[in-house]
């Protein structure tokens, strides 16, 4: 069971650096860029709506992503209580997943954010 653990948590930490150095990237990357600006596009209304539409779908995806992910994890702790060993591993591996995934949907959601601040 130990040596169990001891796998998993060597599995998330090469998960995490795998996206911590995707974030890393992606930060760079931004403080690398250039703006152009096109003259009367950005009081355009279709630019307005099309940021305000971006800021209400990140918003909602912060609040959605750890209601859904929590009640998904719920679920998949209720499946592995049920199941045999052999599936109990397909319902760890469901549970980190699921853990993984809501911390990318939030950080996403949160990166998009602070780009459209920008725009304000």
């Amino acid at each position: 069971m130990k040596v169990k653990m001891e796998q998993m948590i060597k599995k998330i930490r090469a998960k995490g650096k795998a996206v911590s150095a995707v974030a890393l990237t992606a930060f760079l990357m931004l403080q690398n860029s250039t703006v152009a600006y096109a003259a009367g596009i950005g009081d355009s209304q279709i630019a307005k709506g099309t940021e305000k539409l971006i800021q209400d779908a990140t918003t909602w995806l912060m609040i959605l992503a750890p209601v859904v992910a929590g009640l998904l994890i719920i679920y998949f702790c209720i499946r592995r209580s049920a199941a045999d060993e052999m599936d109990q591993k397909k319902w760890n591996n469901r549970i980190v997943v699921a853990i993984v995934s809501c911390i990318g949907a939030v950080l996403g959601s949160a990166t998009l954010n602070i780009i459209i601040g920008y725009y304000q």
